[in-house]
């Protein structure tokens, strides 16, 4: 072994001894404690002992003291338990007369309950004879509406058959007595009357006889055969007895009939008191009938005053659009004005003056505006095309089906006359001979347009002046507006017009739709007027 580690050994082994005479030292201090805390706690258990011991003489001491205080308190207790006690009894008796109020009244509830249904019961039935009743009267009702009309024109009928029947009836009788007179001149005169007057009393006489004779014969054979009638129905050959039978028989009868009348009487009564509730039942009703009608006559009028309201609304907006748009373009409105009762100002009236005067100026500015488009392009081949803004909407109009399509809006005067192009002659493309319009803009000429003919299609064929005052192409046609046979900015061919080398079948419809649609248009002319 080392010396270091001697020396280890040897401090470790101080080390112990110290710790274990530090543990012994804290061992001894721990008994010491614990027979401390052990002498603490006995003296604790004797003090508390002589708390209690205290307490219990103190108690008695006290009982002795407050003696009478605890008698007032039981005084009062019991007073108090005696009021409450009442109390209680009285809430007691008053609970249970409530219970039998609450039966009394669950009695007539179940008595007024059945009174009830029972009541509801005959509502019913008198609702639905009341129904049955009303039913009834109308199928009466219109029964005898039927039957008044039948009548009517049965009576109708019969009088004029009557008065026809009359009428033949006075001529039979006139022919009738004219043969009679004519009968009885004839035997006046070829017979004596004094003959004709012996036979006639001869006549009477025997006739008078031979009815007494019958009568006589008869009135004893009809005896004769009724008393052996009533021997053969009497049973024993007693005729008495028969007759007192049918004499009870009579009686019952009467009394039948008698019973027959009452009920007659009573069911009379009985529809006279239908008849009054009818009548009742139709007073309550119309009243009830009269608040719906009215009911529903307000929501209607209400309904159309909301209508009115945006109406109107809509159509002050357009006039405050239309006088602005009015002022922007600078219209001449002295065509109105100058009508009777007019001052300027757009009403309700002249709302559709102002609008046509609107569109013609539009329309002149357009036509103002080609114009000057096709000056400015001067006819060269790259310049754009020039569309009516007014039609560029066709190519989506094409589309669609030609029936469903609104009719056009009106254009101005002189449209169709417009669209008539006037023939002119190859003496040069700006004739100005033909006036197309009275405005001041007919005084601008629109070049000549080619037609490229279906023969040769890159030949150009003879010019035709076209004034297009609105902007508006016929369907179909392929115009080109220039000079010299060039596609000029007024090129207005729709996009899915045919190619220009068709045959004369095409050509032909092409001008029927021309000529349609020009109809067409001063048909729109004459409305507007």
């Amino acid at each position: 072994m080392s010396r270091r580690n001697v020396m280890l050994d040897d401090r470790n082994c101080r080390e112990v001894r110290c710790l274990l005479q530090t543990k012994y030292q804290y061992d001894s201090l721990i008994r010491d404690r614990k027979a401390l805390l052990a002498d603490l706690d006995n003296q604790i258990l004797e003090l508390e002992k002589k708390i209690v011991r205290e307490n219990e003489i103190a108690g008695k001491v006290k009982q002795a003291n407050s003696s009478k205080q605890l008698q007032k308190q039981i005084e009062t207790l019991e007073s108090r338990l005696n009021n409450v006690t009442v109390r209680f009894d009285t809430i007691l008796t008053r609970n249970n007369k409530l219970r039998e109020e609450i039966e009394t009244l669950r009695i007539c509830k179940a008595t007024l309950d059945n009174f009830y249904l029972k009541l509801h019961k005959k509502l019913d039935q008198q609702w639905t004879r009341m129904n049955t009743a009303v039913e009834q009267s109308t199928q009466a009702y219109e029964q005898r509406m039927e039957a008044l009309a039948r009548i009517s024109a049965m009576n109708e009928r019969h009088s004029k058959d009557t008065v026809q029947y009359n009428v033949e009836l006075q001529e039979r009788e006139r022919v009738l007595d004219q043969e009679t007179k004519l009968k009885a001149f004839t035997l006046t005169k070829f017979t004596d009357r004094s003959e004709l007057e012996e036979q006639a009393k001869k006549k009477r006489d025997l006739k008078a006889a031979q009815k007494a004779k019958r009568s006589q014969g008869e009135s004893f054979e009809s005896r004769e055969v009724a008393y052996k009638r009533l021997l053969e129905l009497a049973e024993d050959g007693d005729v008495d007895r028969l007759l007192n039978g049918f004499i009870e028989k009579e009686e019952k009868n009467f009394a039948c009939f008698s019973y027959a009348t009452e009920l007659n009487n009573e069911m009379e009564k009985m529809q006279q008191r239908i008849k009054d509730l009818q009548v009742c039942s139709r007073l309550f009703m119309s009243p009830l009938s009269q608040m719906e009608k009215l009911a529903g006559t307000t929501e209607e009028a209400n309904w159309y005053e909301d209508r009115c309201k945006e109406s109107s609304k809509v159509l002050g907006q357009l006039k405050s659009g239309m006088e602005a748009l009015f002022k922007d373009i600078n219209c001449d409105a002295t065509e109105i004005v100058k009508q009777l009762g007019e001052n300027g100002q757009i009403t309700d009236l002249n709302l559709m003056q102002f609008f046509g005067l609107v569109e013609k100026k539009t329309n002149e500015l357009l036509l103002m505006e080609s114009v000057l488009r096709w000056t400015s392009s001067d006819g060269s081949l790259s310049a754009p095309t020039f569309t009516n803004p007014l039609l560029e909407g066709t190519g989506l109009l094409r589309l669609m089906d030609r029936g469903r399509l609104c009719p056009l809006p009106p254009t101005l005067d002189g449209t169709a006359d417009a669209t008539d192009a006037c023939e002119c002659g190859r003496e040069g493309p700006w004739p100005h001979n033909r006036p197309i319009h009275s405005s001041p803009l007919a005084a601008w000429p629109i070049p000549c347009c080619w037609l490229s003919s279906p023969a040769n299609p890159g030949q150009s064929a003879p010019p035709r002046r076209l004034y297009n005052a609105c902007g508006g192409v016929p369907d179909g046609a392929a115009i080109f507006l220039g000079s010299g046979g060039a596609a000029g900015p007024w090129a207005a061919a729709p996009a899915d017009s045919p190619g220009l080398g068709e045959g004369a079948g095409q050509r032909h419809r092409h001008g029927q739709e021309r000529e349609e649609w020009r109809q067409g248009v001063r048909a729109q002319r004459e409305q507007v007027k």
